[in-house]
């Protein structure tokens, strides 16, 4: 069966359009509100949703996804969960989903047991932040895992030759960062997109989204001219934060602007 990721980015290909890529974390605020936010994204255009999962320690997440972490631990969420919910969204929705993740929860779970139940769940890709794919390589335990799409983030201070083997090691698509620093809106994308978006496609055909720092849709306009795709995550989160009870009509609110923005 084609990887629902790469058929997304053709069918966008075909059609001259751009990916909007949606990040929230999974069982924020609790479960069935979740489940509300993701449908809602998928609904109203989101072309892929980033589902994080809570963990007690994200170490590269800034305020808001930390605090988003904490209110899904807090609800009950775990991995076995976050599957849950996966398996209850491919009940009325196909839009693919890549799980946002750091390699201790995965480790715990079991990493090829959490592939296979992941991918079986109707999750896509896995993001593992803390898992390099040469420190992968290393460990034969961690070189198993079948099933989804290993995505990979390159920062704009990422040394060029470590580009080049990120690059080359990705699958589905490229997370590259608009800027240095932990997620989170506190600061605009950079100047300097496009030359960071080439200096990545060099070395692959895989389509290269930006993401980090983006809250408005100038700004999401302004990041599609240069990438595949733009990815919003803190500005999304932030309005379960602010609007806890209606989420789901919050989070459609705010995100489909910037879709539309994306799409120009």
């Amino acid at each position: 069966m084609p990887n629902r990721i790469d058929t997304t980015f053709a069918r966008l290909r075909a059609a001259g359009h751009k990916a909007f890529v949606a990040y929230v974390a999974a069982g924020d605020p609790d479960f069935e509100r979740s489940l509300e936010v993701i449908r809602a994204l998928a609904d109203c255009g989101a072309d892929i949703i980033e589902l994080g999962l809570p963990f007690s320690d994200p170490l590269a997440d800034g305020i808001v996804n930390q605090l988003a972490a904490e209110r899904a631990l807090k609800a009950g969420m775990t991995s076995a969960r976050a599957l849950d919910l996966i398996r209850e969204f491919r009940r009325t929705h196909q839009t693919p989903i890549v799980l946002f993740t750091y390699l201790n929860p995965i480790f715990t779970y079991g990493f090829e047991a959490f592939h296979r139940d992941a991918a079986a769940a109707g999750a896509d890709g896995i993001l593992l932040l803390d898992l390099p794919p040469d420190e992968a390589a290393l460990n034969p335990e961690m070189a198993v895992g079948t099933g989804l799409k290993h995505i990979r983030l390159i920062a704009p201070t990422t040394p060029p030759d470590r580009v080049k083997l990120l690059a080359e090691s990705a699958a589905g698509f490229i997370y590259a960062l608009s800027r240095s620093g932990v997620t989170g809106a506190h600061g605009a994308p950079c100047a300097n997109i496009a030359a960071l978006v080439a200096a990545i496609k060099a070395h692959t055909d895989v389509p290269v989204c930006v993401g980090f720092g983006i809250t408005t849709p100038q700004q999401a306009a302004m990041v599609a001219a240069a990438a595949d795709g733009v990815i919003v995550g803190s500005a999304i989160v932030n309005q379960i934060h602010l609007h806890p009870d209606d989420a789901a009509a919050a989070v459609r609110a705010f995100t489909a602007p910037l879709i539309a923005a994306t799409k120009r």
